[in-house]
């Protein structure tokens, strides 16, 4: 049986109690070793075989997976974050339906969510944004053209960037030219949850420069938008005026008193 896991943020235990119990029980564990903390290893069996693929091909891969599988042993896949995100892992379960082995999916604690508990953040504020953007500025790999950063910059909603620490000069550009201005407040969180996370609030326009000033190179997300502003609205659902399938409301939208507004009427 492969297990894929998601590891977490980066936090030893952000993992899933499920997640952890897979690797304390795993034969053969098979690590992002460029992203996971190694520290998430310690509750493997002494036996366990473990191999970073960071420095493996898909091929090597799944070659180690087909080998354990026909000894009868259990194996985990151990992927940064959530494996649905930036993963790789669609090649992997593709490869293994074909060869007849069975897998499951333990999914795991988004870096970008674990970037908003560093920042204190709410990335759907009322009145501000409402939709989350998770994106990419294009590299090595290709970015499609109707998901480029000035096309889902139009949006003006809460951006995470993942995989664009490296292109920032590029990034701040074509954010300002699909419609956010130089001074739209915006964040850098490197290695978020992680021992050595950092922190730094800046502006679109100065997002190369704080990089750059604080030696930031990699392992960061970008959070982009509106809500790391001080304006936004109060929610609606714990508002006293607002009545839900689980509350009546006790207050008119003016702040009287329900019953009160009821008996002048």
């Amino acid at each position: 049986m492969i297990h894929f896991v998601g590891a977490g943020p980066g936090a030893p235990d952000l993992i899933t109690v499920r997640g952890q119990k897979l690797l304390a029980k795993a034969d053969v564990i098979i690590y992002a070793g460029s992203l996971v903390n190694p520290a998430l290893l310690e509750v493997k069996k002494p036996e366990c075989a473990v191999y970073n693929s960071a420095h493996m091909t898909l091929e090597e891969v799944l070659d180690v997976m087909e080998k354990a599988e026909q000894s009868g042993k259990t194996t985990v896949r151990l992927h940064t974050g959530d494996p649905s995100l930036y993963g790789a892992i669609r090649e992997q379960m593709d490869a293994l339906k074909k060869m007849n082995i069975v897998y499951d999916i333990c999914p795991g604690v988004s870096a970008f969510c674990g970037t908003a508990s560093a920042l204190e953040l709410e990335y759907t504020l009322p009145g501000v944004s409402q939709t989350v953007i998770i994106s990419r500025t294009a590299g090595r790999t290709p970015v499609p053209e109707r998901e480029s950063i000035p096309q889902l910059a139009r949006h003006q909603a809460t951006m995470v960037l993942f995989l664009s620490t490296g292109h920032l000069p590029k990034l701040q550009k074509e954010l300002i030219e699909g419609g956010y201005t130089a001074a739209t407040p915006a964040a850098i969180c490197y290695k978020a949850t992680w021992p050595e996370e950092k922190r730094f609030f800046c502006t679109v326009g100065t997002l190369a420069e704080t990089a750059e000033r604080e030696n930031i190179t990699s392992t960061a997300l970008i959070v982009v938008g509106n809500i790391i502003g001080e304006q936004y609205d109060r929610s609606l659902l714990y508002d006293p005026s607002f009545t839900t399938a689980f509350r009546e409301a006790t207050e008119t939208t003016d702040g009287s008193d329900t019953d009160k507004a009821g008996m002048d009427q």
